[in-house]
């Protein structure tokens, strides 16, 4: 699972997600993307699962670029716990993603394979995406 080597804070706020992408929201590698419609936190699991997803059905041809990270720490108190006694232990991490941020981006296959290959990619995630191509790509 994707984590940050080393954050300058054990444990984060939850936060809210407003606005729109403004970094990250066009191709910068690959001819093929998926781009975030909805906001959400994704989580690294989600991550790696339609990474995964994504290289099996391209079968390793062409090339993945993952435009997302997640250094979000997400906290969570043990079960049967009563409230109150301070913040919960580091569970998982997230990444707050932004309605028009790239996640993944793909490059050297052909649509059509890209085009399933994202459909599968997004069967893992929790937000809503579309697939997108750059301007000038058969």
């Amino acid at each position: 699972m994707l984590q940050p080597a080393r954050t300058k804070y054990r444990k984060a706020f939850k936060g809210k997600i407003h606005g729109v992408a403004t970094r990250g929201a066009e191709l910068n590698f690959g001819s093929f993307g998926l781009k975030a419609i909805e906001p959400n936190r994704v989580t690294s699991k989600e991550i790696e699962a339609a990474r995964v997803a994504l290289t099996r059905h391209m079968k390793r041809a062409g090339r993945v670029w993952l435009r997302i990270f997640p250094n979000i720490p997400v906290t969570k108190k043990p079960i049967e716990v009563r409230m109150g006694k301070g913040k919960g232990g580091l569970e998982y991490y997230v990444f707050r993603v932004k309605p028009g941020r790239i996640i993944f981006e793909i490059d050297g296959v052909d649509e059509t394979v890209a085009k399933e290959a994202f459909e599968r990619a997004k069967a893992k995630l929790s937000i809503k995406t579309k697939m997108i191509k750059r301007l000038g790509t058969q």
